[in-house]
């Protein structure tokens, strides 16, 4: 099912190139329609195709639908780049204008590549009826973050004024991912909550004995700290640390189109609490929840921090806005850090995960008071 989702999303090339040389099909409005209709019929297309053996994730309709559009946003990021044309041209003057940023570009490379790659081994796990709930958790983290700014940069930015009817699909693709994420949240997880001696003796050890948590507890509190400075920057505090940064580190972030500020906030409104929530997971013994969150918020980071990366290393981002030369590679090994960190806390917690685990009672424990304990047995007498 997977070659077949893959090789029909190629489709999409033929439907771009019509409306690139049809001119009735190039007025905003018109442009609108057809994205709807293009939607529903490819969901129809895999409903029907489905019907005789339809698959037991409704999910998979979600993911065959995105692979499809993932080969227009690489498509419209390689035109945009000059490496192909004659699909987009009518898309970049009355469909999205701001698809033409340094931040959308790389943001559709993102979609294009790694989403795709993602929704086919996803397809193919459901195909197989092999859980694939990680992997899951990680692209609803990783459009979630996409989309969140992407929409709200539009808005802010200064192309809120040049907002055309396809922007509203974009809400499409906001509101999958969360459901998606909802979905994979409530469902049983892929491994046990409950150890045994092994969670007993991982949770008796103190932080200075585990010495790979300590230094992840360091680049977390590292990472919150950068959240903070980056966030006040986008909050434009008087700070004389906020304007030292956004002068000699960092201009990007004040780049007119928006995408740099508002994901700057979203990091410090939303990153930043789960970031302080993963130092106490680190500190604490049993926190079952580690193992969902970090994976989810490991997908947002890596997902924010290439689109932020790329974008202020882009030709498109203007001279005042990139990263001065004499700072570059502190800037950028900086940034990278700070993408890694969440990604190896989401490995620290999956690969021995006993400190995070509840610890089952032992034989001759019921886990229960005293008075309890003896009903209990007296009942079984």
């Amino acid at each position: 099912m997977e070659t077949l989702v893959f090789l029909f999303s190629f489709s999409a090339l033929g439907i771009l190139y019509a409306m690139n040389n049809i001119p009735e099909f190039q007025e905003p409005y018109v442009i609108l329609e057809i994205g709807v209709a293009v939607l529903l019929v490819v969901f129809l297309f895999y409903f029907l195709i489905t019907r005789g053996n339809p698959p037991k994730d409704v999910l998979f309709f979600v993911f065959a639908e995105f692979s499809f559009t993932c080969v227009i946003d690489l498509t419209s990021a390689l035109e945009y780049d000059g490496i192909i044309s004659g699909f987009m041209e009518f898309y970049q003057k009355t469909g999205e204008p701001y698809l033409g940023t340094a931040y959308a570009i790389m943001m559709c490379y993102w979609d294009g590549i790694a989403h795709f790659i993602m929704y086919l081994v996803m397809i193919s796990r459901i195909t197989d009826r092999k859980a694939y709930r990680t992997l899951g958790l990680i692209w609803a983290g990783s459009l979630s973050a996409n989309m969140s700014v992407f929409i709200a940069g539009i808005v802010a930015g200064k192309y809120g004024s040049e907002i055309r009817p396809a922007f509203w699909l974009n809400f499409l693709f906001l509101l999958m991912p969360v459901c998606g994420a909802v979905t994979l949240f409530t469902r049983p997880k892929d491994r046990p909550l409950i150890g045994g001696y092994n969670a007993q003796h991982a949770q008796s050890m103190k932080l200075v004995w585990r010495p790979l948590d300590l230094i992840l507890v360091l680049l977390l509190l590292a990472a919150m700290a950068f959240t903070i400075l980056r966030g006040l920057v986008a909050l434009d505090s008087p700070l004389e640390a906020c304007s030292v940064y956004l002068r000699h580190y960092e201009p990007y972030l004040k780049d007119p189109v928006g995408y740099p500020r508002v994901m700057m906030l979203h990091l410090f409104f939303y990153g930043l609490p789960l970031l302080g929530a993963f130092v106490y997971g680190l500190l604490k013994p049993g926190c079952t929840w580690m193992s969902d969150w970090t994976v989810f918020f490991a997908g947002a980071m890596i997902q924010c921090q290439w689109a932020h990366i790329g974008g202020s290393l882009h030709p498109r981002t203007t001279a005042p806005f990139r990263i001065p030369n004499d700072v570059f590679w502190c800037v950028l090994v900086t940034n990278l850090l700070y993408a890694a960190t969440p990604i190896l806390v989401a490995l620290r917690v999956h690969s021995n995960p006993y400190f995070f685990l509840k610890i089952a009672p032992f034989p001759g424990q019921t886990g229960l008071p005293n008075s309890e304990e003896k009903d209990t047995k007296y009942k079984e007498k």
